[in-house]
């Protein structure tokens, strides 16, 4: 989560959908005055209690909607970047398991338990991406949704509307899968069509078909 009141701009970090690049790319620019949280690398927090209490970066519209003043809400750009949501989640199962040496022989399996489990659902990292970005009216209150899949032309453009050079993104906290069709097989798919749903609705993307998987 970036708020920069020298841009007057709000970037909402929604988990795994390139947010490390480009938080990287807008820091040369941030001011000294500007707002930062995260819990990766150096730790930073908002002064503002009620987010700062939350310990990550990944805040929700509502949440910073409701703490901030409504000249700053209305004032500044706000934007964020999603993901297909069944390329979000294998990403999102293979960070958490990132020093979980026993994941990959294990992947399918860990992810069929997972996604069924109320707490590991509730986990920031896998919320439906909605949830994140949906105001009261449980529409997206952004000004303007990137894509990952279209990451650079995104923040290209992101750049054009808050007036920063654009600027060319590095690849940054990535995690370590393969292509995320690979990962499927129908149970699984089922599962995470059902989870997601509104993400399928809100954004787009095609609901992935049985008869794309590799795993049979």
């Amino acid at each position: 989560m970036i708020i920069s009141h020298a841009h007057r701009f709000i970037f909402f970090a929604v988990p795994r959908t390139g947010t490390h690049s480009m938080r990287a790319a807008l820091q040369p620019h941030l001011a000294k005055g500007d707002w930062q949280q995260q819990a990766l690398g150096e730790q930073r927090r908002i002064p503002i209690e009620q987010l700062a209490q939350n310990r990550h970066g990944h805040l929700s519209l509502r949440q910073v909607q409701a703490s901030l003043p409504e000249s700053i809400w209305r004032s500044y750009f706000k934007f964020a970047v999603v993901r297909h949501p069944c390329d979000r989640f294998v990403s999102a199962c293979a960070f958490l398991n990132r020093r979980n040496p026993e994941y990959a022989e294990n992947e399918l399996s860990f992810m069929k338990s997972a996604i069924g489990v109320k707490r590991f659902q509730r986990r920031v990292l896998i919320r439906p991406q909605i949830e994140l970005l949906a105001d009261e009216t449980g529409q997206p209150g952004m000004d303007f949704i990137g894509r990952y899949e279209q990451l650079q032309q995104s923040f290209d453009e992101v750049c054009r509307r808050i007036g920063l050079p654009a600027t060319c993104l590095s690849r940054s906290n990535s995690s370590d899968h393969t292509n995320f069709r690979d990962c499927y097989d129908a149970e699984l798919l089922a599962l995470v069509n059902a989870f997601y749903l509104r993400d399928f609705q809100q954004w787009g993307y095609p609901v992935m078909d049985p008869g794309e998987l590799a795993i049979e």
